[in-house]
């Protein structure tokens, strides 16, 4: 009920003495008290019932009012049975703090303002109950039937509320696009996962120019393929318009059930990923051991047809379609499957074709080359919103390869997004990206070469040097690393390795005597450069 409520015909003759503007508060039950100080028992919510008999000065109106203000109170009825007349310096301080004031004349009893509210607050949560059981009953068959957006119209048509589905990099699953901006919708996910890192309990609540949400977690079911990918950098987020924490506890329960629905849908689309993921991990065992590019393209072939029939009847088959791209990806600080399930809902909103191997921390994609330019600065925006998720340890590596003409081109285009993550590693920040550009020219020709060549080539000059360091527990891999980025300097290189020039000289000479090899010759300086890059 209302305040305005015991006003109304057939309420007890109350008369309204201040802040007739807020009428409108809803009564969630009565406290009648005369303490002086009686916020300690407040919950929010209540009509404050009282014979004024903590009043000896003026000043005490006052206080008392600021009090009730404070704990949550929605009204205050004054009883005149017992000190008289309502006194002005009561009503002026109900007025300052905007609190219904209403008088109770000595002939209405506590008791019967008491039950009039009571009858009332019990027949409106009877008709929430009903209410709610039904709306429940429309969203369960609205899920069963339209999916997630059916379920999100009901709500905004029915109870007139707007919801969203929104995955951790802010695209959005469902609902109203064109009443969340692409900035709103990057300052809600980066507060949600801020407070899931801070292991905050939900929901979390968000201010905005445009107003303010709430935000509740709906993380996938446990019972999944891939239980890691349930982790907070993966999940989706249900985000309801308005303060959810002010809703009567049967409608938080409404927004709990949704958030529910919201998990079962994404558990269902997680179910469907599943030959997905297979053919992804087979790719990639077929890239590692170098395979035959005709069963390369069959697994590509198996994709496109899988995408064509279930997901996205206009994809293209590999024939139509044989430029690609391959990223790979790396972990720190984040759970095994992580990374391949962000790079999953990363991208699940800009293709339907990605192929999204899991390698334990980290994770390797092959998509079609898309109609824009190469993605490396769009995966940087991608994810930036997932930085608020990764805590002080948590970081995403990635490299983005050029596109590799046909199936017989992705194992070199591996190899080079391999580089370009290296790359992205050694720069700063909890997310970082290279591309294809930022390569040197002799990673493009190494890339390119065939896998037993690399072998072969890196083993005849490494190998006997390798093995020595192994067999005396010696340095000299290492050594020969910083020698040539000491550009042959022998003192560089010394104060490097923390040890005398001597030393170096020693270990250089042994290098040269295993390999026959001349390290003050420039030839023999790219040779070994170029082992050493192919490890």
């Amino acid at each position: 009920m209302r305040v305005r409520d015991l006003l109304a015909p057939g309420a007890p003759r109350l008369r309204l003495l201040a802040a007739e503007e807020e009428l409108d508060r809803q009564v969630s039950g009565v406290m009648t008290t005369d303490l002086q100080d009686p916020g300690r028992y407040l919950h929010g919510g209540e009509l404050v019932l009282t014979g004024m008999l903590w009043r000896t000065v003026p000043a005490d109106s006052e206080r008392f009012v600021r009090t009730l203000a404070a704990g949550g109170a929605v009204a205050l009825a004054a009883g005149e049975a017992e000190v008289g007349p309502v006194p002005e310096d009561l009503v002026e301080a109900c007025r300052r703090h905007r609190m219904p004031l209403l008088a109770v004349p000595d002939d209405i009893a506590f008791g019967t303002v008491t039950e009039f509210i009571g009858r009332q607050v019990s027949a409106d949560r009877a008709a929430d109950l009903a209410a709610l059981v039904d709306r429940h009953r429309l969203l369960v068959s609205a899920a069963g039937g339209g999916g997630l957006d059916a379920v999100l119209d009901l709500l905004g048509g029915d109870l007139d509320l707007d919801c969203w589905v929104l995955t951790p990099t802010g695209a959005v699953i469902a609902g109203p696009v064109d009443r969340l901006s692409a900035q709103d919708r990057d300052q809600l996910v980066r507060a949600h996962l801020a407070a899931q890192r801070q292991r905050r309990r939900p929901p979390h609540r968000a201010r905005l120019a445009a107003g303010s949400y709430s935000l509740l977690p709906a993380p996938a079911s446990a019972e999944q393929e891939t239980p890691q990918a349930g982790t907070v950098l993966a999940d989706w987020v249900l985000v309801v318009a308005g303060d959810v924490t002010e809703w009567t506890t049967k409608r938080q329960q409404l927004a709990e059930n949704l958030a529910r629905l919201v998990a079962a849908e994404r558990h269902r689309r997680d179910e469907g990923r599943r030959l997905r993921r297979r053919l992804a991990d087979e790719l990639l065992a077929l890239l590692r051991r170098d395979a035959d590019p005709a069963e390369i393209s069959r697994t590509l072939y198996a994709s496109s047809a899988m995408a064509a029939r279930y997901e996205s009847p206009e994809s293209k088959s590999p024939a139509e379609e044989d430029s690609w791209l391959v990223l790979s990806a790396e972990g720190t600080g984040l759970p095994e499957g992580a990374v391949r399930a962000v790079l999953e809902e990363a991208l699940g909103g800009t293709t339907d074709r990605a192929l999204v191997a899991g390698t334990g921390a980290g994770a390797v994609v092959v998509l079609p080359v898309p109609d824009g330019p190469v993605p490396a600065e769009v995966l940087r925006g991608l994810l930036a919103p997932l930085e608020a998720g990764l805590g002080s340890e948590g970081r995403i590596t990635l490299g983005v390869s050029a596109p590799a003409a046909g199936a017989g081109g992705l194992r070199g285009a591996l190899e080079e997004a391999r580089h370009a993550r290296r790359i992205a590693a050694s720069r700063v920040g909890r997310v970082c990206v290279a591309g294809p550009e930022e390569l040197a020219s002799h990673v493009l020709l190494l890339a390119a070469v065939p896998d037993e060549v690399r072998r072969a080539f890196r083993g005849r000059l490494l190998d006997k040097v390798v093995a020595y360091d192994l067999e005396h527990q010696a340095d000299l891999v290492r050594t020969l690393e910083a020698f040539l980025r000491s550009d042959g300097s022998w003192t560089r290189c010394a104060a490097q390795l923390h040890v005398h020039v001597n030393t170096l000289r020693y270990r250089i000479g042994r290098i040269e005597e295993l390999t026959g090899r001349d390290l003050s010759r420039l030839e023999d300086r790219v040779d070994f450069y170029l082992a050493l890059e192919l490890a």
